[in-house]
């Protein structure tokens, strides 16, 4: 149906509301009824059962529509002095009296300031005041006895008056009234249906919340619902709108918003064996409470949330969450790897940690991004030698639907994406292939990636941590590591003591870990000074790794509170032949080692011939020779030079 109703009481004034409707060109927004009454009070609770924005009517019908608590706006169409004066006017000549005896039968709305407009044409004017339509007969009896002149009123009591042998006449609404009244109904029904739209919007979302939300005056009854409040209730809001919420969710604390307007944060209820967490605020009206607005939370809910989104983040290993701090130890040798790798984390550069396993590259990798200025972004560590050599270069670049056979439908995001604005963790670089050393290579150069399959370019900003277990210098000179990359790389290279060589660390470390194991197992073993000293002289060949699992299996297995140092023994198997450690040299022996391991390599590809060498070393000979002179290199009597 149209959204605006014009109600006419008789058929005079509806078929002049039809004609100014059209010269309004308001055809298509007004639907049109004729009623008395009683008919325009059913119409108008049919209109709003298919949602009307708003009524048009007058006298006796408007005020009722607005007694009966129908919901829809009613624009009145007015009675004005021109309309009283027309009446009072006829009046007279239906009476041929200057100053004749008027009784005027109507509804509070049609005669305002009638009594005074009366006096000024002087009248001698009685009104009957009509509060329902059931007065109207009763009423005209009581006019009866008066013996006016003649009666004025609306359409239906002139019907039954006129019946009852009276003079009368109809108080209508001229043609400018109804121009009024449309033009305003217009305005309301515009600014209705704005109300609407935006009432759909917050609907919406309310709806959509997984909160659940009430509302409630100030008894405590139930004015509002969303779905998922509707939920945990079990009821709609049509069966329990008006019921004290109390009934519902008796431990809900109402008195003190209502009464103080108190705000009240996290408060946990239970119904029906859930258990939520409810917010209530109160709803404040210039100082007065008129109610409050109430949010519960499914703790389940609220606890599976926190789950799904944890296990989204460690899966994908995006949170890096150990820092400076947490490397422990007082040592010259770690002081000095500490300061250098805080130092490198206000560089935004490549770095190389090398370190035999188990002496916290990734440790060092995680608090170098979380002391740079990429600590609030991503952290991806990804072990290259824990993942197959064949789909290596798949996971760091990702790839595109259909790149190969058993590729996912959707494709795949690659290390690299996922580490955008980040820092990605290369461990194990030395076991990379050739193939994705070559393509790591690219991306180091140009900070882009291409997925596997596709045929696109896709921009990265992210800074590479490398760590490894070997000698990248001796795998650059086999041929097994690209000499390149090793130098894009090794920007900033970071050299990981071992346990050993940090003196006195091993004992301070063990007494963290004991610390850590007591809490975790309600254990209170401790370390005696025997079985300290012999913890900081062990070769300790696993480093901080071995130590960790031998604390944890002394805390489990000790029955005794001092730990030792002949329990130490037994944990620590002290006979087992000591096995050669590995070092790593310092930065510049490094080079040396990897510059002489390089001109041994070009010498025996080249047949030992120093002209073609030199050349392919990118250096003039005298340079060469004076090289082979300071790596005491012995060149072959029977090669050509």
């Amino acid at each position: 149906m149209k959204k605006n109703v014009f109600i006419a009481p008789y058929q005079e004034i509806f078929d002049s509301g039809q004609k100014i409707i059209e010269d309004l060109g308001l055809t298509n927004k007004f639907e049109c009824f004729s009623g008395d009454i009683a008919q325009g009070i059913a119409i108008a609770r049919q209109v709003e059962r298919e949602g009307a924005d708003v009524i048009v009517t007058r006298g006796g019908t408007a005020e009722l529509i607005t007694k009966a608590g129908i919901k829809v706006p009613v624009v009145e169409i007015p009675i004005t002095f021109q309309d009283l004066a027309e009446a009072l006017l006829a009046a007279k000549a239906i009476t041929k009296r200057e100053n004749p005896k008027v009784a005027i039968m109507a509804f509070q709305n049609m005669i305002r300031s009638i009594e005074v407009f009366a006096k000024v044409m002087d009248f001698q004017l009685k009104v009957y005041l009509l509060k329902s339509e059931k007065e109207i007969s009763p009423t005209i009896q009581s006019v009866l006895n008066d013996q006016p002149d003649i009666l004025i009123g609306g359409i239906r009591t002139t019907k039954i008056a006129a019946k009852q042998g009276l003079k009368t006449i109809l108080l209508t609404s001229g043609e400018e009234s109804l121009r009024t009244a449309f033009l305003q109904a217009e305005r309301v029904s515009f600014a209705r249906q704005l109300e609407k739209e935006r009432m759909r919007k917050f609907r919406a979302m309310i709806d959509y919340s997984v909160q659940g939300i009430f509302s409630i005056d100030r008894h405590k009854r139930i004015e509002f619902m969303n779905a998922a409040a509707e939920s945990f209730v079990g009821f709609p809001l049509s069966q329990v709108k008006g019921k004290n919420l109390v009934t519902i969710y008796p431990e809900i604390p109402l008195d003190a918003c209502l009464q103080e307007g108190k705000v009240c944060r996290g408060e946990f209820v239970q119904f029906q064996g859930r258990k939520f967490m409810a917010n209530i605020i109160p709803i404040d009206i210039d100082g007065s409470i008129i109610g409050a607005m109430i949010t519960l939370e499914d703790i389940g809910q609220i606890v599976e949330m926190e789950a799904t989104i944890r296990k989204k983040i460690y899966t994908k290993g995006l949170l890096a969450q150990y820092h400076f701090n947490d490397i422990i130890g007082i040592s010259s040798q770690i002081a000095k790897v500490k300061q250098m790798a805080e130092d490198y984390a206000h560089i935004d550069a490549t770095v190389l940690i090398q370190g035999a396993s188990g002496t916290g590259k990734e440790l060092s990798a995680q608090s170098i991004h979380n002391a740079s200025q990429r600590q609030n972004r991503p952290f991806v560590a990804v072990n290259c030698g824990a993942i197959p050599a064949t789909i290596l270069e798949s996971e760091l670049f990702g790839y595109v639907e259909g790149a190969f056979t058993g590729a996912n439908k959707k494709g795949k995001v690659g290390f690299f994406e996922l580490a955008h604005g980040g820092t990605i963790f290369l461990d194990e670089i030395g076991e990379m292939n050739k193939l994705a050393q070559t393509s790591l290579l690219r991306v180091i150069q140009e900070k882009r990636i291409m997925r596997l399959g596709d045929d696109k370019y896709l921009p990265v900003d992210v800074r590479i941590i490398a760590a490894t277990n070997k000698l990248l210098a001796q795998l650059v000179a086999r041929g097994d590591f690209r000499e390149d990359l090793y130098y894009r790389i090794n920007v900033l290279p970071l050299p990981l003591p071992s346990l050993k060589e940090r003196s006195g660390d091993a004992g301070i470390l063990a007494e963290h870990f004991i610390s850590v194991f007591n809490k975790k197992f309600q254990r209170e073993a401790a370390l005696s000074a025997g079985a300290k000293e012999l913890i900081n002289g062990y070769e300790w060949r696993g480093n901080i790794r071995e130590l960790l699992n031998v604390m944890e299996r002394i805390v489990i297995v000790s029955k005794e509170k001092v730990i030792t140092a002949d329990f130490m023994e037994t944990m620590l198997d002290i006979s087992l032949a000591p096995q050669t450690q590995k070092t790593f040299p310092p930065a510049a022996e490094e080079e040396e080692c990897l510059e002489k391991t390089t001109i041994l390599r070009i010498l025996k590809e080249t047949n030992y011939n120093q002209k073609e060498a030199s050349k392919r070393l990118g250096i003039n000979r005298s340079t060469l020779y004076r090289k082979l002179k300071s790596y005491n290199i012995q060149l072959q009597k029977t090669c050509n030079v």
